[in-house]
This record gives C-alpha cells, sequence and structure tokens, in this order.
C-alpha cells in the first residue's frame, strides 16, 4: 500500500519567498552575504539539502531558471524535480489548493514559475511546504537577488547609486522598485508615462518612508544622465502578442551608443535576459566592455543558493 509522506513542519512556521515585500533589508543582506559564501566555497555547503526533494513547476518556458534552480538543488546536495505543468493532471483541470496540498506530501519545497501571481499566492496558502516563486507575471523576485549580488561584487550597492532602468515597465520592474526600497537605495525609471506601473505598484511607492526615493522620468536621455548602472528588459514580456504600436512608442528608450553618451563613461549595463538584440538594445551594448550581463545571469545560480540555504536551514 502507498503511504504519503507527513507534513514536514508547521505551516505556520514554514518560510516562502514570492517578493521582496515580506523580507527586510536585514533579510536581503543577509542572503547577500550568505550568497557570496557560498559561491567562493560551494564544497562546504553541499550537504545543506541532503535528503530533501524540491520541485519545480514551471508554466513558463525557462532557460536559466530552470538551469540555476536545478544545478544549485543539485549541489546543495539535494534532488531537484522538474515538473511540466502541461503534463500533470493541473492541464486537465485539477486546482492549484489541491496540487499544491498533494506536491506538499512528496516533497520539501516547491519552485514555481508561473503567469498569475496569485498561483504562487495559492501554494503559499494551501501547501505546508516552503514555495519560491521563480517568476510570476507580476514578479521576479529571485533575478533582483542575482542583480543585488552582482552590484555588491562591483563595489556599486550603496546609496551613492545611481541606477536607472529604462524601457517598458513590467515583473521586473515591479521586483527592481521593491527590492530597491527595501535597502534604501533609490531608482530612477526612464519610461514613456503610458507604460508606468500599475495601480498597485504606485501605491506601494506611495506608502513606503520617506527617504526612499523612486524617480520616473519620461525623458530618457534626462534618466540615463550620470547613471552608473543602466537597466533594461524586453518590450514585450513571454506569453504578450506581438504589438507594434508599443514597440514604435518604447523605441526612443532603446539602450545603445547614444543613450550612452549620457551616462557616466563607465556605466555598467545590465539586462535579465534574454535579449531581443536590436530592440529594447543593439548588439553593440550588450556585448561591450561594460555590460556585467553575463555576471548577473552567473549570479542566478549563486543568490539562489543562498536564497536556499536561507530558507532551508533552522
Amino acid at each position: 500500500m502507498l503511504i504519503l509522506r507527513s507534513y514536514k513542519m508547521d505551516k505556520n512556521n514554514k518560510k516562502d519567498f514570492l517578493t521582496l515585500k515580506d523580507y527586510s533589508k536585514s533579510d536581503i543582506e543577509y542572503i547577500l552575504k550568505l550568497s557570496g559564501r557560498i559561491k567562493k566555497d560551494k564544497k562546504k555547503y553541499s550537504k545543506v539539502l541532503e535528503g530533501k526533494s524540491i520541485a519545480m513547476l514551471f508554466d513558463k518556458h525557462s532557460t536559466r531558471t530552470r538551469l540555476s534552480f536545478e544545478v544549485g538543488i543539485s549541489q546543495l546536495g539535494g534532488n531537484p524535480v522538474y515538473l511540466d505543468s502541461r503534463n500533470m493532471h493541473l492541464s486537465r483541470g485539477e486546482t492549484y489548493k489541491d496540487t499544491a496540498k498533494i506536491l506538499s506530501r512528496y516533497l520539501d519545497g516547491v519552485v514555481i514559475r508561473t503567469f498569475k501571481h496569485e498561483t504562487v499566492e495559492c501554494f503559499a496558502e494551501y501547501g505546508s511546504i516552503p514555495v519560491i516563486n521563480g517568476l510570476t507575471d507580476t514578479y521576479h523576485p529571485c533575478q533582483v537577488l542575482a542583480d543585488m549580488l552582482t552590484l555588491k561584487e562591483y563595489g556599486l550597492l550603496n546609496k551613492e547609486l545611481k541606477f536607472t532602468y529604462v524601457g517598458d515597465c513590467n515583473n521586473m520592474t515591479n521586483s527592481l522598485i521593491v527590492g530597491f526600497l527595501k535597502i534604501g537605495i533609490g531608482i530612477t525609471i526612464g519610461c514613456p508615462e503610458k507604460y508606468m506601473p500599475s495601480k498597485k505598484i504606485i501605491e506601494y511607492i506611495e506608502g513606503q518612508k520617506e527617504g526612499s526615493k523612486v524617480n520616473f522620468i519620461f525623458d530618457p536621455a534626462e534618466a540615463v544622465k550620470n547613471a552608473d548602472v543602466i537597466y533594461t528588459d524586453v518590450w514585450l514580456s513571454m506569453g504578450d502578442e506581438m504589438n507594434k504600436q508599443k514597440i514604435k512608442e518604447l523605441e526612443k528608450f532603446q539602450v545603445n551608443g547614444k543613450l550612452l553618451e549620457n551616462a557616466k563613461k563607465d556605466v555598467k549595463i545590465m539586462h535579465c535576459l534574454p535579449a531581443h538584440r536590436g530592440q529594447e538594445i543593439t548588439s553593440e551594448i550588450l556585448d561591450c566592455k561594460n555590460s556585467i550581463v553575463l555576471e548577473q545571469a552567473e549570479n542566478r545560480l549563486h543568490s539562489q543558493k543562498g536564497l536556499l540555504v536561507y530558507l532551508f536551514s533552522a
């Protein structure tokens, strides 16, 4: 007879990672410090997840998220289990609520990459195991941890940083805003007024304490003026239909050589990838000596290992 595993922890004491809203400045700084330690000495942490199975439940295609979590879980001594929702009973109408309860009986944790943010919230509410948001249409907090780790390694993660995001406001913008507000560093968003973040994000910004600033500037040259870092992302997110009008309206926010003339000479270029070369950023800039995009991508592995150790260590 098949015997399902019982719950392994008190649901009320489990730790989830849905957005950075739920984490304090000290929490974030600790995870980043831990990530740096693990990056330098991965063998020391090679048994943290020993005996634990962590699923990666994906509704969306993935390169970096899947690889970084699959490799990271394995390097920490755990067993990564990849689940494609299209090959599960979710595709036949089983609810996320029921799935969350069942996965909690088999697994020790789950990473979810999906569309609606409500999906990860549902798993967190009805599951008894830690839930990690690998990406939703609203937030991408794991990427921000990697971004912060990268900036820290370059000695840039401080209050003097002039950080500018340019382009369409999306889940990446939302997460950067939340993350920077949490650690008390200002952020500038260069975007068309038409493509500002949702009302919910604006209300979150307005509800934060004084001293944490988010500046919206609708002129791209002014937005990147004297910038230490310029960050961009795709204009059409995964699942979005082609919108030629939107692309046309965002053209002047392309990260190219002309735009960089307004920033500092040694400005760092960041992009969470995948990039649409020739659209939000030119190949010339993506591949230039100032680009730290590959460091960002690599740090997905290290920062997520830091997060996993934080979530699963007593």
